[in-house]
Parts: C-alpha cells; structure tokens; sequence
C-alpha cells in the first residue's frame, strides 16, 4: 500500500497526525477495491518522498475508517485533502497530478 513516507491514518489517530500537525497534511482517502485509487498511489508516494520533513502525506482507507471519511464528506474517492493547522485547505477530487498537489503544498510551507 504505502512506501515509508506515506503514512497510515486512522478514526483513532486522525486528530493528533493531521489536525493537530505543526505541518501541512496531505490525506488520500482511498480504498482497496478502487482502480482509481490504485493508479493515483504512486503519486502520492512521489509527493511524500519529495517533501518528507516538510509536510505529511498519508492515506485514510475509508472502509476501515468510516468516522473520518464521514467527518469529511467523502462519497467519492480518490480524495486528496491538504490540511494546515487543523483546517481543510484545499480538496481534490479524482485523478491528481503531481504538479498540482505539489503547487498546494509550495503554497503552505
């Protein structure tokens, strides 16, 4: 699923990784059964790699997490959320580019 920069967030450890990170986030909320998902993974190891120290990316599997993925609305996936300081600060929704996930993260760090 995930290389060692991405990291794994849960219902039970969302709040103290991503909202309460002194960092920006970048959350791919995903699924196993997701073809979309799955072509979109290898970006999202490419956007933890370049900006590992300086902001966290991680994925939420929605089946396992539902309170989280509820929380946010998500009811389509793949969705990418970049969070700063607690707060939604930007959303994408399908297939993302590496340049346009790297451009909000460039915006917040």
């Amino acid at each position: 699923m995930a290389t060692d920069a991405v990291l794994e967030f849960t219902d039970d450890n969302f709040e103290a990784e991503v909202l309460q990170s002194d960092q920006p986030v970048l959350v791919d909320f995903w699924a196993e059964w997701c073809q979309p998902c799955r072509m979109l993974a290898p970006t999202i190891d490419e956007v933890a790699g370049t900006y590992q120290g300086k902001a966290k990316v991680g994925k939420v599997d929605t089946d396992s997490n539902r309170e989280i993925s509820m929380k946010y609305g998500i009811s389509a996936i793949p969705t990418v959320i970049l969070f700063q300081k607690g707060e939604v600060a930007k959303k994408f929704v399908g297939l993302t580019s590496k340049d346009q996930f790297a451009a909000a993260i460039d915006e917040l760090v």
